[in-house]
């Protein structure tokens, strides 16, 4: 699984792989693509949705959990934020991922327990998470945050219902 967490100048990723029912998973790798705040938008979005295709081109990953579009104070920031958003769907769309949105006090909540914890408390809980040496960079702690938040969502959801599809048979009308 494949998290991200959009900017326009820099953009967190984070690679886990899931299992057990989403209650445990590997961490595979986090980081940043850095995008030089001098390109115009369009460049600055060209990089970013380059940047992502490479990793989804070297790992594989199924699906995508995204960080939710939130209103903010500044209608510029916002509407930038929703440019890079969607470079990053296009390429999450041009690959084949699933991708899911999560609002950021949801995810805080599933990581870290409560919905209004720090970049800090999320950083240090990611790093004991994944069994790093260091806590990410903070882009990068939250994409993996988005990440987890997402296994533990959707695997037991598609679970349960493989189970019940299983149980159920199939159905011949006729």
């Amino acid at each position: 699984m494949l998290g991200v967490d959009p900017g326009t100048r820099v953009v967190g990723y984070g690679l886990i792989d899931a299992r057990a029912g989403g209650t445990r998973f590997d961490y595979v790798e986090c980081g940043t693509l850095r995008v030089d705040s001098a390109l115009d938008m369009p460049s600055r979005l060209y990089r970013i949705a380059d940047g992502l295709a490479e990793i989804i081109c070297e790992f594989s990953p199924r699906e995508m959990a995204l960080e939710a579009a939130f209103h903010g104070v500044n209608a510029s920031s916002a509407l930038k934020l929703g440019l890079a958003r969607g470079a990053i769907m296009v390429v999450g769309a041009q690959h084949g991922l699933r991708i899911d949105e999560y609002a950021p006090a949801h995810v805080k909540k599933a990581v870290v327990g409560h919905g209004r914890a720090t970049k800090a408390e999320i950083q240090a809980r990611v790093r004991l998470l994944c069994h790093l040496q260091r806590p990410p960079s903070a882009d990068a702690a939250d994409a993996l945050a988005l990440a987890i938040c997402h296994g533990h969502a959707v695997t037991p959801l598609r679970a349960a219902a493989a189970a019940g599809a299983a149980r159920r048979g199939t159905r011949k009308r006729g």
